[in-house]
């Protein structure tokens, strides 16, 4: 316990210095378009949407062989950094966190988000993770838990997240919500469930308006044959995920309705991961994150069960958590 206490206190010793000048930044994994989005409006002053406080010196190549979007872009994301942006390029992650303020862990593969995020726990470093946060609820449980234990500040969360009309609908811009639908594309990869890899920007966007509190998932296709998810919440509030080309969405709330679920850029992100880094406090809490990731596995359970109804309580108990924090 001394131990990570004096870890906790160097590590928020280190940010009220950084304070003064930009955090310096490490990304680990450089397999996705975001890694190109994100250093561009850190680094670059004269780029649109540029935001300050925060630069990416650093990074660790990361890339998985059996995805074919991932080992495809390892090497031109990496000298796009390099050669553009001047960032140092380090052969395992210790030796990246030694060298930095602060972490993005961008691999697009979800499966080794846990082994990646050990050793910058283990440092002591704060941490932003893109999506997916895990390969699985479990995995996703496993790094809060690490985190939570080693007092390091850690979150996950997809740009939908942050769009303004969806951030006026959770801040009760329209009452309580009593029904929303969103939408997103879908696309999936064998390797995990199927909302995971895509379909999480709809689901990001659907519990932003939502909240916590969805008890149970039924799954089903639209009529063109589409996947679409419908979450029963507390006090008989509902929610639906529907996969369409684009992000849009309604929400119906106890004073009107409003659109929701657009995307406006990553730079509405970008300002949330800068001021989570240099302050430690999460936008997102950890167990709204793992509702996120329970519904999504009820969706491919109830897919598996021909449409019926699985209840998040069934997801977090084959996972082993008890209670969601």
């Amino acid at each position: 316990m001394k131990s990570r206490c004096a870890l906790f206190v160097a590590t928020a010793l280190a940010l009220v210095t950084a304070r003064a000048a930009d955090l310096r930044l490490g990304i680990i994994g450089l397999d996705t378009s975001h890694v190109i989005a994100f250093t561009a409006i850190l680094n670059d002053p004269a780029a649109k949407d540029h935001v300050s406080g925060a630069r990416v010196v650093a990074a660790f190549r990361g890339g998985s062989p059996d995805i074919e979007s991932s080992r495809s872009r390892v090497d031109g994301y990496a000298k796009t950094l390099v050669e553009k942006h001047g960032v140092k390029l380090y052969d395992t992650i210790e030796e990246l966190c030694r060298n930095v303020d602060a972490v993005l862990l961008e691999s697009v593969d979800g499966r080794p988000h846990l082994a990646q995020a050990r050793p910058v726990i283990a440092a002591g470093k704060p941490l932003y993770i893109d999506k997916p946060m895990a390969g699985s609820l479990k995995d996703a449980a496993e790094i809060f838990r690490l985190a939570r234990e080693a007092n390091v500040p850690v979150f996950s969360a997809s740009s939908l997240r942050f769009a303004t009309k969806t951030l006026a609908v959770r801040g009760g811009a329209i009452g309580t919500v009593t029904n929303a639908v969103t939408s997103s594309p879908a696309h999936l990869e064998k390797t995990h469930p199927d909302l995971f890899w895509y379909g999480i920007h709809g689901v990001e966007s659907l519990f932003t308006v939502m909240g916590k509190g969805c008890l149970s998932v039924k799954r089903s296709l639209t009529a063109d044959g589409k996947i679409q998810v419908t979450g029963t919440w507390k006090n008989e509030r509902t929610g639906t995920f529907r996969e369409v080309e684009g992000y849009s969405g309604k929400a119906q709330g106890t004073q009107g309705e409003m659109a929701v679920g657009s995307y406006d850029g990553y730079a509405p992100l970008v300002v949330e991961i800068v001021r989570f880094l240099r302050t430690g406090t999460a936008p997102v809490a950890a167990a709204e994150t793992l509702e996120i990731f329970a519904f999504m596995e009820a969706a491919d359970e109830s897919k598996r069960r021909n449409g019926e109804s699985v209840t998040l309580a069934e997801m977090f108990r084959r996972a082993g958590i008890t209670s969601p924090e």
